[in-house]
Parts: C-alpha cells; sequence; structure tokens
C-alpha cells in the first residue's frame, strides 16, 4: 500500500542569525493522523524550525509546502488561519476570564458589534464535549490547575484554524508534559490521540524518553542544526535515539556515578540546627561539607525548594540557626547568602533567574555585580575577561555575549544562569532542578560539571524529581516527605532508588 502524501513538507531549510547558521539544510515531513517527535539536543535547532514553519522567523533557505501547496508565513497569525496552530511550554491565556471566553478570545461571535454571549458558551461547550473533556466553559480558567488549562489551550488552538473554513490540520506542541503529573500527562494523551484519529497531524516535542516511545509513530532528530535522520519509533530504542541525538554514547554518566561513591569530602562547610518555617518546612538538621554534593529526593511538595529557599535567605525562618565555617550567619536576605558565598540557582529559571530581554553578558553579571554594589561597576576589561571565560567554560551556544538569553535555547539559557553564580566563586552552590526541561545531552554537560565543582571543593546542593540523577551524583541524600527532613543516607551501592522510594513512603529510613 502507498504511504499517504505529506500533510506538511519542509525541504533544504536553512535558518541563519548573525554569526551563527542555525539550521542547515533540514528536511521534515508530517503525515495527517500522526503524532511525529521532533528530537535533539538544546539548541539542535528543533525551536528554530518550529518557528520558521510558524512565520516567527523569517525563511533563508528551501521550501515549505503544506497540502501539496507551496508556502511562506511572515507571522503566527498567518500560520494560524493557514491551520498550523501552536501550543507552548507556558500557558499564555487569560487566568481571570471563563474557560469559554479563552477558547474565543478575540474571535467572539458578535451581533451588531455585541458579543453574543450565549452563543459562545454554547459553541464553546460543543467544542470540549466532540474531544470528550470534562471541563465547565463557565468557569474562570484560574479555578483549574495547570493540567487543565493546557488542555483549554490546545482546545483552542485546534478551533482556530479556521481560514476559508479550514480546521486545524497541524497542531504543534512545545514541551507540553514539563509540569503535569502521571495523571495528567495520560489526559493530554487521550486528547492526542482523539485529535490523531480525527486526522489532525501533531507535532510533539518533549525531553522525556519514555513519552516519546508512549506517545508517538515517528521521529525526526537534529544534531547541531542538521537532519540526522527520520526513523518510525518502533524501528529505533532509546539508546540509538541518544546516541544519534549527542554523536557519543552515555557511558561517561555511570562513570560519574562511580567517581563520586569513591570520592573524598572534607570538613563541615554549613550546618543548619533546627532551621524551619511554619507553613514552609518543619524544623530540620543538615550538615553539607567542603567538596560535597548532597542530593535531596522527595515527591513534588515534600519540601526540597523550602528547604533551599531557607539556606539562601529567599524565605526567613521562624526557627533554627545556620553556621558557615563554623560562624553563626543571618540568612535574612539573599544578599547575606551571597555575602556568606552562598549561590542559589531556582528551578523558575525563567521567571526567578534569567532576564530574557539583557544580553548573555548582561545575565552573567548581574550577581556578580550586585555583590560588588551598584555604585561600583565592574571595569569593562575585567567583565568582558570573565564574561569570555565563562562561555568557553561552559560551552555557551551560540559563543556570543550581546546575543539576548530570550532567544537561547533552553540548555544555554540554565548555563547562562550558572555562569552567573560560579563567576561569584561560591563557597556552597544550590542547584534546584537544574536540568529540568532540557535535552539529555545538555544533562550530561551539567552533572559532569557538578562533579568537576565537586572535585575543586565546592559544595552542592542538589535538588532533582528524577532519583537517579541524585543517585548518580551525590555523596549523601536527604529525604524528604511532607514537608520534613526524614532521612539522611550515606550514598553507596546499597542505596537504590527503590530503597529511597521505600524511605518517602514509610517516612523513616529502613
Amino acid at each position: 500500500m502507498a504511504e499517504p502524501l505529506p500533510v506538511l513538507e519542509m525541504t533544504g531549510i536553512v535558518k541563519e542569525f548573525p554569526g551563527v547558521r542555525a539550521l542547515s539544510g533540514v528536511d521534515f515531513r508530517l503525515f495527517p493522523g500522526e503524532i511525529h517527535a521532533l528530537m535533539g539536543e538544546n539548541g539542535a535547532g528543533k525551536s528554530t524550525l518550529i518557528k520558521v514553519l510558524t512565520g516567527v522567523y523569517s525563511l533563508d533557505g528551501g521550501t515549505i509546502t503544506l497540502d501539496g501547496k507551496s508556502v511562506r508565513f511572515g507571522s503566527p497569525l498567518q500560520a494560524q488561519q493557514a491551520g498550523i496552530s501552536t501550543v507552548y511550554q507556558e500557558v499564555n491565556l487569560c487566568p481571570n476570564l471563563s474557560v469559554a471566553e479563552n477558547i474565543f478570545i478575540g474571535r467572539e461571535p458578535t451581533r451588531f458589534g455585541r458579543i453574543q454571549w450565549k452563543r459562545l458558551r454554547k459553541e464553546a461547550a460543543e467544542l470540549v464535549d466532540r474531544l470528550g473533556l470534562d471541563i465547565d466553559v463557565t468557569a474562570p480558567l484560574s479555578s483549574y490547575p495547570l493540567a487543565v488549562q493546557q488542555l483549554v489551550a490546545i482546545v483552542r488552538s485546534v478551533s482556530t484554524g479556521a481560514g476559508e473554513g479550514q480546521g486545524t490540520k497541524v497542531l504543534v506542541l512545545d514541551e507540553p508534559t514539563s509540569s503535569l503529573d502521571r495523571d495528567e500527562v495520560l489526559e493530554l494523551f487521550r486528547l492526542m490521540r482523539r485529535l490523531k484519529d480525527e486526522g489532525v497531524a501533531i507535532l510533539f516535542v518533549s525531553h522525556f524518553l519514555d513519552q516519546i516511545y508512549e506517545i508517538c509513530d515517528r521521529m525526526t532528530v537534529l544534531r547541531n542544526g542538521t537532519l540526522v535522520g527520520e526513523h518510525m519509533v518502533s524501528e529505533l530504542d532509546q539508546v540509538g535515539l541518544i546516541q544519534l541525538m549527542i554523536g557519543k554514547a552515555l557511558d561517561q554518566l555511570e562513570e560519574l556515578h562511580e567517581h563520586q561513591l569513591h570520592a573524598d569530602v572534607g570538613e563541615t562547610l554549613l550546618k543548619a540546627d533546627g532551621l524551619g518555617r511554619t507553613g514552609g518546612i518543619a524544623p530540620f538538621d543538615l550538615e553539607i561539607k567542603k567538596g560535597e554534593v548532597v542530593g535531596l529526593a522527595g515527591l513534588l511538595g515534600s519540601g526540597r525548594t523550602e528547604l533551599a529557599r531557607l539556606l539562601f535567605g529567599a524565605d526567613q525562618p521562624d526557627s533554627g540557626k545556620v553556621s558557615i565555617g563554623g560562624k553563626q550567619v543571618s540568612m535574612s536576605a539573599p544578599n547575606d547568602a551571597i555575602g556568606a558565598g552562598v549561590a542559589f540557582c531556582s528551578e523558575n529559571r525563567k521567571t526567578e533567574g534569567l532576564v530574557p530581554d539583557l544580553t548573555v553578558r548582561e545575565n552573567i553579571i548581574l550577581a556578580l555585580q550586585a555583590a560588588r554594589g551598584w555604585t561600583r561597576p565592574i571595569p569593562s576589561a575585567q567583565r568582558d575577561e570573565l564574561v569570555g571565560k565563562y562561555i568557553k567554560a561552559l560551552d555557551i551556544r551560540p559563543a556570543n555575549p550581546e546575543a539576548r538569553v530570550g532567544q537561547l535555547s533552553g540548555g544555554n539559557q540554565q548555563k547562562v544562569l550558572l555562569a552567573r553564580w560560579l563567576i561569584t566563586q561560591p563557597k556552597l552552590l544550590i542547584l534546584d532542578e537544574p536540568t529540568r526541561g532540557i535535552d539529555i545531552g545538555a544533562k550530561a554537560e551539567i552533572q559532569k560539571l557538578v562533579v568537576s565543582l565537586s572535585e575543586d571543593g565546592m559544595s552542592v546542593l542538589y535538588i532533582a524529581a528524577e532519583l537517579e540523577e541524585v543517585l548518580r551524583l551525590s555523596h549523601t541524600i536527604g529525604v524528604l516527605r511532607d514537608r520534613k527532613l526524614v532521612a539522611r543516607l550515606t550514598n553507596g551501592p546499597e542505596i537504590t532508588s527503590s530503597k529511597i522510594l521505600e524511605t518517602i513512603a514509610s517516612g523513616e529510613h529502613q
């Protein structure tokens, strides 16, 4: 049986930025009624390809055909009107409006210049019902959790490609599952399969490999802006996929684990005694030694971030004390922590970390300048030397200090945030989910960096949802449950993911 014709075909796609060729002759095709994964490291060109397709970026070379007709979009609105809709990782809706208003915002049915509210709610309810969703369209969007808001964003997207009577042909989902739990992911997948059955072609971007193999039919792999290959998911295993994405095997990660199990640590750097905050985390004792990586493991909401924020002074404790180098210190504000040699990379790098409209250089130098005081600017020669050093050391791409951080890939944004704190030469670096939302290649680089910093004598408090990641990097592991630190485990061959899960479940070390 002959293969159906693709609904979308991109051929020889080229996109260049000053000094950088982001896409070099990339081919991509998408068929009706399939879920197609776009895979590659951060910086491989995934986001650029999507933005070229949807009219965010202009096309420098190559062709795009939709339903066999050559197209080139000057804006996302033009792409949407042609039947290509995109839902990004961050939900861009209005939480103060109702679900129905969000679905039809900007396209409300009117008569004599007045919005027909009854018709709007009726059509929204019919659309939600057709897609098998149990959502009250009259309720405020803010009354629903993020997962449902994500579904509403998809409903809105599939209802907007109505140019000239045509519905959505292509739905682009860019990291839609990064903030969802397992049950929420399953509900999203159910909706995706329903749209697939209706003939919608879905382009799916995710760094969760298990999800790719669960939901996708086909995948296209990019590396360094070039096409590595197109494969049926059933014909390429995860090991093969990883090797295509990063161009090498991941044996180095297991080497990191073995290295950490046999590494030595120094004297006590930080000691917390009875530190706690009502409503945040119960009083806890914690000791971190020089050159030690202390991992924090626990379920979402267990108190990992709350513990880290107390140590950094982002939240003020109402009990306990903190000593650094044997001397009690005040942690009433982040400036106190920075002055004591503590740095903190937040899990929310976009809202609590980076300033997207500033350059790479300006973002990297921010913490060091704040520590010096704004009345003592860093000399430009020293500033440029330091920024260049860390761009090179962390392999930030593109290696252009004047590039806007908001234009970088997630992995490279994370490296910029790391550079900002490393440039202050902290004694303790707190990393809260430093590998969330980035691909496996960038994860490997950051994990190797943590081990290197530990070898050089820097202490690290490492928070990650993936237990294997915590096990791989940590000398000791603090286990949290219900906002309590319930156990401190010395890492070793007998400490496994199962052992940590048992400790979380029971609330005590077995």
